[in-house]
């Protein structure tokens, strides 16, 4: 495997299932968070000095008094998020479509340490809000959806105590954006004379854009850009697609750059991306006053995505979390690896870690039982069961599930594989993203189970807004899983 330098352009910084992402700064510190949907811990947070490489610090909603479960429906839970630094405190501010008692306010005096119980802003209903504080210390609100009890929706705002949760003042609709659709993720900067106010519009799928619109005020009127919108990948023939929801953050240096999601779309037409929204960055120019983004400023060497575990430590990795359950309900950590078992609330009782490449081997080592699957929700997965002395391999798609092999278990432990490989393409429509292969370790090496088009495992397929994640759960009432191992097999080409 190579790990060459890329392009900010063409690869992401936080690959993988990591969403809507949001920044701020504190000095020469970098912090970057995202949604999460229906995972729990929700909401992880990033650190950096060089905005190209990140380390995960947390996840800001750790505890269920935070992150209501809303019962296990895919795509659900923590949508969009703004990310801001006021006055020596950090504040997340967040949607959680299982919670109907509004937008959700924690906030923290170190990003990676305990943040705070909500505050919650009950007259603001939708998604998407944001944060943004006025040189006279007047907090404005700013989201997506509707003010509750009256009529009044679209992109909305109003002036907010954050420490309550309580509007200071009626709401009221601010720039509506261009007229593309599903207007939303709004993100609104002081910056020089002017307030700014940009959007997501298009739809997060191919027609995603970034638009961006000015005013004297708050609450307007906004002069929308003449070059709107400032950036997109629609109708483009880019290996990056997808490409908005960004923000804004001023550079130590004094410099100006963009975070924004993008998929990387694979196989023929109508092509198909299978690692959910990822995370990107450009550089920012302002021309006019108006931002112009440069996705070729950064270049860098992608992190390593490798890792084991052999769950002997006494704290959960963070790349660790679990689909409407939590992961101590699924799993508690031993002597000699980690106690899998069905939690018995209705969830999938999988324990999951993100997919972050497009060609990757994964394995899991169980001492006998035990299940490890490529998972997108209930009904788009594939994966294996070791249980009552068989290895099956299995696959659902929609409504159907099948069989595609099996084999006798070997004694002692049970080493299963799953790997994304390119795909056998016998005709152009054939050609997916990726195969996935099935295997199970026997005395003359891994020996595949099943094989299968890797395009039932995406988001075109599945629908919904997450990505595909790896799990492991229990093969019947309990199982022992003593390691688990991925690898990235890819090749990325030189910048």
């Amino acid at each position: 495997m190579s790990r060459n330098a890329v392009s900010g352009a063409e690869h992401p910084i936080v690959s993988g299932f990591h969403p809507d992402p949001t920044i701020c700064r504190v000095g020469e510190d970098y912090y970057l968070a995202h949604s999460s949907f229906e995972y729990f811990p929700g909401a992880p947070i990033f650190h950096s000095r060089d905005l190209v490489h990140w380390k995960q610090i947390g996840n800001i909603l750790d505890r269920r008094s935070q992150f209501v479960n809303g019962g296990g429906t895919p795509s659900g839970g923590i949508y969009g998020s703004t990310l801001r630094h006021h006055d020596g405190l950090f504040y997340f501010i967040t949607t959680n479509v299982y919670d109907s008692r509004g937008q959700i306010i924690v906030t923290a005096e170190d990003p990676s340490g305990d943040w705070s119980e909500p505050v919650f802003v009950p007259e603001a209903a939708g998604i998407d809000p944001d944060l943004c504080w006025g040189d006279d210390g007047e907090c404005y609100l700013t989201w997506t959806g509707r003010v509750a009890d009256t009529d009044l929706d679209g992109i909305l705002q109003a002036r907010i105590d954050p420490t309550t949760g309580k509007f200071k003042a009626p709401a009221y609709r601010v720039w509506q954006g261009i007229g593309l659709a599903a207007n939303e993720a709004p993100h609104m900067y002081r910056i020089g004379d002017h307030w700014y106010l940009m959007l997501a519009e298009g739809g997060t799928e191919r027609g995603h854009s970034v638009t961006v619109a000015r005013a004297d005020r708050p609450e307007g009127p906004y002069e929308s850009c003449p070059a709107n919108p400032v950036f997109s990948h629609r109708s483009s023939a880019l290996p990056v697609q997808n490409t908005g929801h960004a923000d804004l953050v001023e550079t130590a240096s004094g410099e100006w750059a963009a975070v924004y999601l993008a998929v990387r779309p694979r196989g023929f037409t109508p092509q198909f991306h299978v690692l959910g929204r990822e995370t990107f960055l450009a550089g920012v120019d302002w021309v006019d006053g108006w931002p112009v983004f440069d996705e070729h400023r950064y270049g860098f060497t992608p992190d390593d995505t490798t890792f084991t575990d052999d769950f002997t430590s006494d704290a959960w990795d963070l790349r660790w979390v679990a689909p409407s359950s939590e992961p101590d309900a699924i799993a508690a950590r031993g002597d000699d690896g980690l106690d899998l078992r069905d939690p018995g609330d209705g969830s999938p009782g999988l324990l999951c870690a993100r997919v972050c490449d497009l060609r990757w081997t994964a394995e899991a080592e169980f001492a006998d039982s035990g299940r490890f699957v490529v998972w997108i929700d209930e009904r788009h997965w594939y994966g294996l069961t070791c249980e009552n002395g068989v290895v099956r391999a299995e696959v659902r798609i929609g409504g159907v599930t099948a069989e595609l092999g099996s084999a006798p278990a070997p004694e002692g432990a049970v080493a299963l594989r799953i790997e994304s490989v390119e795909p056998q393409a016998a005709n152009m429509t054939a050609y997916g993203p990726d195969d996935i292969v099935l295997s199970l370790k026997g005395d003359n090496g891994f020996a595949t189970l099943g094989r299968l088009d890797g395009r039932y495992l995406s988001t075109e397929v599945a629908t919904g807004f997450t990505g595909r994640m790896l799990g492991v759960g229990a093969g019947g009432d309990a199982s022992r899983l003593r390691e688990f191992r991925y690898v990235p097999t890819e090749s990325l080409p030189a910048e």
